[in-house]
């Protein structure tokens, strides 16, 4: 049986990580969590934030490049939206239900 503590306190960092600005530590935090806990919950959150980390970049790359163009300006704010909202609605998850791993929806997996 694993900490039920524990599992909420890193699987919310795993997720809360995406705020931090330098890009490096946003998506160390993650990595460090997936190599340091046995918890296969904690894991999979992990796994989570680093995808949903890898999917905000992107896209952020790419409605940077169109708001040269003016398209990725009306983009921003639905952005803005997913990077924060979902990024708190799954902090919020991993606090309230501690069994399961949050899934980001609309994202795709490489880890």
């Amino acid at each position: 049986m694993y900490d039920t503590d524990k599992r909420k306190l890193l699987s919310a960092v795993a997720h809360a990580s995406i705020f931090f600005s330098a890009a490096l530590v946003s998506i160390g935090v993650p990595i460090a969590i997936l190599f340091v806990s046995d918890d296969p919950v904690v894991k999979e959150n992990a796994k989570e934030a680093i995808n949903f980390h890898i999917n905000i970049w992107l896209w952020g790359v790419i409605i940077g490049i169109l708001s040269w163009i003016l398209i990725g300006l009306l983009l921003v704010p639905f952005y803005f939206l997913a990077h924060w909202g979902l990024a708190i609605w799954a902090i919020v998850t991993s606090l309230s239900n501690s069994d399961h791993a949050f899934r980001y929806p609309f994202i795709f997996r490489l880890v």
